[in-house]
Protein backbone atom coordinates (compact mmCIF):
# COMPACT_ATOMS: atom_id res chain seq x y z
CA UNK A 1 0.00 0.00 0.00
CA UNK A 2 1.27 3.15 -0.93
CA UNK A 3 1.53 6.09 2.02
CA UNK A 4 3.41 8.87 0.50
CA UNK A 5 2.76 11.89 1.71
CA UNK A 6 2.85 15.60 -0.40
CA UNK A 7 3.46 18.12 2.00
CA UNK A 8 3.51 21.98 0.68
CA UNK A 9 4.97 24.07 2.93
CA UNK A 10 4.45 28.09 2.73
CA UNK A 11 7.32 29.85 4.93
CA UNK A 12 7.45 33.05 6.38
CA UNK A 13 9.94 34.50 9.21
CA UNK A 14 8.19 33.37 12.46
CA UNK A 15 5.63 30.94 11.53
CA UNK A 16 5.16 27.71 8.35
CA UNK A 17 1.82 26.69 7.35
CA UNK A 18 1.58 23.30 6.06
CA UNK A 19 -0.48 21.04 3.74
CA UNK A 20 -0.36 17.41 3.70
CA UNK A 21 -1.60 15.57 1.18
CA UNK A 22 -1.98 11.84 0.14
CA UNK A 23 -1.32 9.96 -2.90
CA UNK A 24 -4.70 10.78 -4.35
CA UNK A 25 -4.88 14.38 -3.22
CA UNK A 26 -6.84 13.96 0.00
CA UNK A 27 -5.70 16.42 2.52
CA UNK A 28 -4.99 14.11 5.74
CA UNK A 29 -3.15 17.01 7.61
CA UNK A 30 -3.17 20.75 7.94
CA UNK A 31 -0.90 22.65 10.97
CA UNK A 32 0.92 26.10 11.37
CA UNK A 33 3.95 25.46 13.39
CA UNK A 34 7.49 27.95 14.24
CA UNK A 35 9.40 28.51 11.39
CA UNK A 36 12.48 26.68 14.21
CA UNK A 37 14.46 23.51 13.68
CA UNK A 38 12.57 21.37 16.08
CA UNK A 39 8.89 22.16 15.11
CA UNK A 40 9.48 21.64 11.65
CA UNK A 41 11.81 18.30 11.93
CA UNK A 42 9.02 16.57 14.66
CA UNK A 43 6.08 17.53 12.22
CA UNK A 44 8.10 15.99 8.98
CA UNK A 45 9.13 12.53 11.25
CA UNK A 46 5.19 12.20 12.75
CA UNK A 47 4.29 11.65 8.95
CA UNK A 48 4.13 7.72 7.55
CA UNK A 49 5.59 6.55 4.82
CA UNK A 50 7.66 8.23 2.06
CA UNK A 51 7.29 11.93 2.97
CA UNK A 52 8.07 14.42 -0.31
CA UNK A 53 8.05 18.13 0.34
CA UNK A 54 8.49 20.96 -1.16
CA UNK A 55 8.42 25.27 -0.44
CA UNK A 56 9.07 28.43 -2.49
CA UNK A 57 12.69 29.81 -3.17
CA UNK A 58 13.20 32.64 -0.83
CA UNK A 59 15.58 34.12 1.79
CA UNK A 60 15.37 30.26 3.93
CA UNK A 61 15.29 27.78 1.42
CA UNK A 62 18.29 27.06 1.73
CA UNK A 63 18.70 26.72 5.20
CA UNK A 64 15.63 24.76 5.15
CA UNK A 65 16.42 22.34 2.73
CA UNK A 66 19.41 21.59 4.21
CA UNK A 67 18.07 21.35 7.17
CA UNK A 68 15.66 18.62 6.21
CA UNK A 69 16.78 16.53 3.51
CA UNK A 70 18.02 14.01 5.61
CA UNK A 71 14.75 13.22 6.95
CA UNK A 72 12.49 13.00 3.62
CA UNK A 73 12.24 11.50 0.61
CA UNK A 74 12.48 14.48 -1.27
CA UNK A 75 12.76 17.54 -1.52
CA UNK A 76 11.40 20.19 -4.18
CA UNK A 77 12.56 23.85 -3.86
CA UNK A 78 9.88 25.67 -6.71
CA UNK A 79 10.73 29.09 -8.06
CA UNK A 80 7.18 31.04 -7.07
CA UNK A 81 7.36 33.22 -10.80
CA UNK A 82 6.67 29.31 -12.36
CA UNK A 83 3.29 28.95 -9.97
CA UNK A 84 0.08 30.34 -11.77
CA UNK A 85 -1.15 32.70 -9.02
CA UNK A 86 -4.75 31.93 -7.52
CA UNK A 87 -7.41 34.36 -6.67
CA UNK A 88 -7.85 33.90 -3.36
CA UNK A 89 -4.24 33.89 -2.51
CA UNK A 90 -3.73 33.14 1.61
CA UNK A 91 -1.16 30.97 3.33
CA UNK A 92 -3.35 27.46 3.67
CA UNK A 93 -4.47 28.07 0.19
CA UNK A 94 -0.74 28.24 -0.85
CA UNK A 95 0.63 25.34 0.70
CA UNK A 96 -2.08 23.22 -0.65
CA UNK A 97 -1.26 24.27 -4.28
CA UNK A 98 2.26 23.17 -3.58
CA UNK A 99 1.04 20.03 -2.11
CA UNK A 100 -1.31 19.27 -5.27
CA UNK A 101 1.85 20.26 -7.90
CA UNK A 102 4.24 18.42 -6.03
CA UNK A 103 2.03 15.02 -6.76
CA UNK A 104 1.04 15.98 -9.67
CA UNK A 105 4.56 16.35 -11.04
CA UNK A 106 3.82 20.03 -11.82
CA UNK A 107 7.13 21.84 -10.02
CA UNK A 108 10.46 22.54 -11.40
CA UNK A 109 13.36 22.28 -8.91
CA UNK A 110 15.47 25.18 -9.27
CA UNK A 111 17.87 24.43 -6.21
CA UNK A 112 18.96 20.31 -5.34
CA UNK A 113 21.08 21.55 -2.56
CA UNK A 114 23.96 18.67 -3.87
CA UNK A 115 26.46 21.50 -1.87
CA UNK A 116 24.45 23.36 1.09
CA UNK A 117 25.36 27.03 0.69
CA UNK A 118 24.39 27.69 4.40
CA UNK A 119 28.20 27.70 5.99
CA UNK A 120 29.42 29.96 2.86
CA UNK A 121 26.61 32.24 3.40
CA UNK A 122 27.57 32.49 7.21
CA UNK A 123 31.02 32.90 6.29
CA UNK A 124 30.86 35.52 3.37
CA UNK A 125 28.14 37.43 6.01
CA UNK A 126 30.99 36.96 8.51
CA UNK A 127 33.66 38.48 6.44
CA UNK A 128 31.40 41.40 5.03
CA UNK A 129 30.69 42.51 8.38
CA UNK A 130 34.29 42.98 9.12
CA UNK A 131 35.07 44.65 5.61
CA UNK A 132 32.68 47.32 6.77
CA UNK A 133 33.94 47.81 10.15
CA UNK A 134 37.40 48.32 9.01
CA UNK A 135 35.90 50.42 6.23
CA UNK A 136 34.50 52.82 9.01
CA UNK A 137 37.55 52.65 11.30
CA UNK A 138 39.24 53.72 8.16
CA UNK A 139 37.05 56.61 7.58
CA UNK A 140 37.05 58.06 11.08
CA UNK A 141 41.16 57.76 11.13
CA UNK A 142 40.95 59.97 8.05
CA UNK A 143 38.23 62.29 9.54
CA UNK A 144 40.52 63.24 12.46
CA UNK A 145 43.18 64.16 10.67
CA UNK A 146 41.27 66.14 7.77
CA UNK A 147 38.99 67.89 10.52
CA UNK A 148 42.30 69.46 11.98
CA UNK A 149 43.26 70.40 8.18
CA UNK A 150 46.11 67.30 7.80
CA UNK A 151 45.89 65.92 3.73
CA UNK A 152 45.74 62.09 4.30
CA UNK A 153 44.85 61.10 0.55
CA UNK A 154 45.96 57.33 -0.35
CA UNK A 155 46.17 54.65 2.06
CA UNK A 156 49.51 55.63 3.98
CA UNK A 157 47.72 56.72 7.08
CA UNK A 158 46.17 52.83 7.67
CA UNK A 159 49.73 51.50 7.37
CA UNK A 160 51.53 50.32 10.23
CA UNK A 161 55.02 52.26 8.95
CA UNK A 162 54.78 55.76 9.62
CA UNK A 163 52.53 55.58 12.36
CA UNK A 164 54.70 57.96 15.17
CA UNK A 165 54.89 60.79 12.01
CA UNK A 166 51.45 61.33 11.81
CA UNK A 167 51.01 61.12 15.17
CA UNK A 168 53.70 64.00 15.82
CA UNK A 169 51.33 65.89 13.21
CA UNK A 170 48.90 66.11 16.29
CA UNK A 171 49.49 68.59 18.71
CA UNK A 172 46.46 67.96 21.20
CA UNK A 173 47.30 64.07 23.77
CA UNK A 174 44.07 63.82 23.30
CA UNK A 175 43.21 63.41 19.86
CA UNK A 176 46.57 61.95 19.68
CA UNK A 177 45.15 58.74 22.27
CA UNK A 178 41.97 58.60 20.32
CA UNK A 179 44.21 58.08 17.34
CA UNK A 180 46.12 55.47 18.83
CA UNK A 181 43.38 53.30 19.90
CA UNK A 182 41.71 53.79 15.99
CA UNK A 183 45.27 52.43 14.80
CA UNK A 184 45.13 49.70 17.24
CA UNK A 185 41.34 48.33 16.06
CA UNK A 186 42.03 48.61 12.42
CA UNK A 187 44.81 46.24 13.31
CA UNK A 188 42.94 43.83 15.08
CA UNK A 189 40.04 44.19 12.55
CA UNK A 190 42.62 43.39 9.71
CA UNK A 191 43.94 40.26 11.23
CA UNK A 192 40.31 39.20 11.73
CA UNK A 193 39.53 40.25 8.40
CA UNK A 194 42.27 38.12 7.26
CA UNK A 195 41.25 34.84 9.44
CA UNK A 196 37.42 35.32 7.68
CA UNK A 197 39.08 35.65 4.24
CA UNK A 198 40.75 32.39 5.02
CA UNK A 199 38.23 30.18 6.15
CA UNK A 200 35.65 32.28 3.07
CA UNK A 201 38.11 31.09 0.56
CA UNK A 202 38.35 27.32 2.10
CA UNK A 203 34.46 26.85 1.99
CA UNK A 204 34.11 28.08 -1.17
CA UNK A 205 36.39 25.47 -3.22
CA UNK A 206 33.89 22.94 -1.65
CA UNK A 207 31.72 24.24 -4.31
CA UNK A 208 31.61 23.58 -8.30
CA UNK A 209 30.41 27.49 -8.71
CA UNK A 210 32.95 28.72 -7.48
CA UNK A 211 35.33 27.09 -10.90
CA UNK A 212 32.61 28.83 -13.18
CA UNK A 213 32.26 32.04 -11.48
CA UNK A 214 36.13 32.10 -11.51
CA UNK A 215 36.27 32.20 -15.23
CA UNK A 216 35.02 34.85 -15.79
CA UNK A 217 37.48 38.33 -16.21
CA UNK A 218 37.82 40.01 -13.29
CA UNK A 219 36.40 37.69 -10.98
CA UNK A 220 38.99 35.76 -8.53
CA UNK A 221 38.75 33.49 -5.72
CA UNK A 222 37.67 35.92 -3.24
CA UNK A 223 34.59 37.31 -5.36
CA UNK A 224 33.72 34.30 -7.10
CA UNK A 225 33.03 33.23 -3.08
CA UNK A 226 31.15 36.97 -2.01
CA UNK A 227 29.09 36.34 -5.03
CA UNK A 228 28.28 32.72 -4.39
CA UNK A 229 27.77 33.35 -0.88
CA UNK A 230 25.41 35.92 -1.52
CA UNK A 231 23.84 34.80 -3.87
CA UNK A 232 23.44 31.03 -3.55
CA UNK A 233 21.81 29.70 -6.51
CA UNK A 234 20.87 32.46 -9.75
CA UNK A 235 17.95 31.01 -10.11
CA UNK A 236 16.12 33.20 -7.55
CA UNK A 237 16.73 35.53 -11.26
CA UNK A 238 14.78 34.72 -14.26
CA UNK A 239 16.30 38.00 -15.79
CA UNK A 240 19.47 39.73 -16.23
CA UNK A 241 17.45 43.41 -14.62
CA UNK A 242 16.53 41.31 -11.75
CA UNK A 243 20.09 40.58 -11.00
CA UNK A 244 21.12 43.78 -11.65
CA UNK A 245 18.85 45.47 -9.17
CA UNK A 246 19.70 43.15 -6.48
CA UNK A 247 23.06 44.06 -6.82
CA UNK A 248 22.88 47.90 -7.10
CA UNK A 249 23.59 47.84 -11.09
CA UNK A 250 20.13 48.75 -12.34
CA UNK A 251 18.62 52.39 -13.24
CA UNK A 252 16.07 53.81 -12.05
CA UNK A 253 13.61 56.22 -13.81
CA UNK A 254 9.88 57.59 -13.32
CA UNK A 255 7.53 58.99 -15.29
CA UNK A 256 5.81 62.36 -14.77
CA UNK A 257 2.54 63.75 -15.34
CA UNK A 258 1.83 59.49 -17.47
CA UNK A 259 -1.38 60.99 -18.84
CA UNK A 260 -2.60 64.11 -20.56
CA UNK A 261 -5.12 65.64 -22.35
CA UNK A 262 -5.30 65.86 -26.56
CA UNK A 263 -8.28 67.16 -27.78
CA UNK A 264 -10.52 66.43 -24.96
CA UNK A 265 -9.41 63.11 -24.37
CA UNK A 266 -7.31 61.53 -22.30
CA UNK A 267 -4.12 60.23 -23.85
CA UNK A 268 -0.78 58.74 -22.69
CA UNK A 269 1.96 61.25 -22.74
CA UNK A 270 4.87 60.77 -24.93
CA UNK A 271 7.54 62.51 -22.37
CA UNK A 272 10.21 60.17 -21.69
CA UNK A 273 11.08 58.70 -18.02
CA UNK A 274 13.50 60.60 -16.35
CA UNK A 275 16.44 58.57 -15.09
CA UNK A 276 17.12 58.52 -11.54
CA UNK A 277 20.23 57.04 -11.00
CA UNK A 278 21.12 53.25 -9.72
CA UNK A 279 18.64 51.93 -7.46
CA UNK A 280 19.29 52.19 -3.77
CA UNK A 281 18.16 49.22 -2.41
CA UNK A 282 20.96 46.55 -2.71
CA UNK A 283 23.48 43.70 -1.67
CA UNK A 284 26.17 46.39 -1.22
CA UNK A 285 28.99 42.95 -1.04
CA UNK A 286 27.89 42.12 -4.12
CA UNK A 287 28.17 45.41 -6.04
CA UNK A 288 31.79 45.60 -4.72
CA UNK A 289 32.50 42.74 -6.29
CA UNK A 290 31.15 43.06 -9.67
CA UNK A 291 32.67 46.91 -9.71
CA UNK A 292 35.74 45.71 -8.65
CA UNK A 293 35.62 42.60 -11.03
CA UNK A 294 34.91 45.46 -14.16
CA UNK A 295 37.85 47.35 -13.24
CA UNK A 296 40.29 44.10 -13.19
CA UNK A 297 39.21 43.24 -16.71
CA UNK A 298 39.10 47.26 -17.82
CA UNK A 299 42.99 47.28 -16.92
CA UNK A 300 43.35 43.40 -18.41
CA UNK A 301 41.63 41.35 -20.92
CA UNK A 302 39.07 44.31 -21.76
CA UNK A 303 41.59 46.63 -22.11
CA UNK A 304 40.62 47.24 -25.49
CA UNK A 305 36.91 47.29 -25.23
CA UNK A 306 37.20 49.77 -22.59
CA UNK A 307 39.39 52.28 -24.48
CA UNK A 308 36.93 52.40 -27.60
CA UNK A 309 34.10 52.89 -25.25
CA UNK A 310 36.28 55.96 -23.27
CA UNK A 311 37.20 57.22 -26.98
CA UNK A 312 33.65 56.98 -28.34
CA UNK A 313 32.82 59.51 -26.02
CA UNK A 314 31.99 57.95 -23.30
CA UNK A 315 32.79 59.03 -19.59
CA UNK A 316 35.03 56.31 -18.10
CA UNK A 317 32.84 55.69 -14.59
CA UNK A 318 29.98 54.48 -17.12
CA UNK A 319 31.84 52.33 -19.25
CA UNK A 320 32.99 50.55 -15.29
CA UNK A 321 29.16 50.28 -15.13
CA UNK A 322 28.59 48.55 -18.61
CA UNK A 323 31.44 46.43 -18.40
CA UNK A 324 29.78 45.43 -14.33
CA UNK A 325 26.65 44.92 -15.78
CA UNK A 326 28.13 42.51 -18.60
CA UNK A 327 30.06 40.30 -15.73
CA UNK A 328 27.33 40.15 -13.88
CA UNK A 329 25.30 39.41 -16.32
CA UNK A 330 27.52 36.50 -17.65
CA UNK A 331 28.21 35.46 -14.19
CA UNK A 332 24.67 34.47 -14.20
CA UNK A 333 24.59 32.92 -17.48
CA UNK A 334 27.41 30.55 -16.87
CA UNK A 335 26.04 29.67 -13.44
CA UNK A 336 22.68 28.93 -14.49
CA UNK A 337 24.27 26.71 -17.54
CA UNK A 338 26.67 25.21 -15.40
CA UNK A 339 29.20 26.17 -18.21
CA UNK A 340 32.56 27.97 -17.98
CA UNK A 341 33.01 31.17 -19.83
CA UNK A 342 33.82 31.14 -22.94
CA UNK A 343 35.57 34.71 -24.35
CA UNK A 344 34.62 33.44 -28.07
CA UNK A 345 30.57 33.45 -27.45
CA UNK A 346 30.88 37.25 -25.99
CA UNK A 347 29.80 40.06 -28.03
CA UNK A 348 30.87 43.89 -26.90
CA UNK A 349 28.77 46.73 -27.86
CA UNK A 350 30.56 49.81 -27.41
CA UNK A 351 27.37 51.90 -27.40
CA UNK A 352 26.32 52.47 -23.86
Amino acid sequence: MDTSKYIGMDVHMATTVIAVADKVGKIVAEAVIETKPPAILDFLKSQRGAVHVTFEEGTQAAWLHDLIRPHVAEVVVCNPREISVQDNKADKSDAKRLAELLRTHGLKAVYHGEHGTQALKELTRSYGAILSDSIRVKNRLKGIFRGRGISCTGTTVYSKKGRDQWLQKIDNNAVGSRISKQFKELDCLTELRNEAEKELLAEARKHPATKILRSIPGIGPLRAAVILGFTSTPHRFRTKNQFWKYCGLAVTSEVTGEYTFIDGRVCRSRKKPLVRGLNINYNHALKDAFKGAATTAAMGVWRSDFNAMVANGTRSSLVLLTLARKIASIALAVWKKGELYDSKKLKFKHAV
